[in-house]
């Protein structure tokens, strides 16, 4: 527990981890969305 005095820590900035966490989800649902564009052309249909 800490004491009463101590004063709340300022937030951490974005670090690098963070960046390649945003870089490969942005990846992962481009990903879906081009598979889903592609399979299209065979006939496939998003249920909706």
């Amino acid at each position: 527990m800490s004491p009463r005095s101590s004063s709340p820590k300022p937030a951490a900035e974005p670090g690098i981890y963070d960046g390649l966490l945003v870089v490969s989800s942005a990846a992962l649902i481009a990903g879906i969305i081009f598979l889903a564009m592609h399979l299209g052309n065979y006939g496939w249909e998003i249920v909706g």
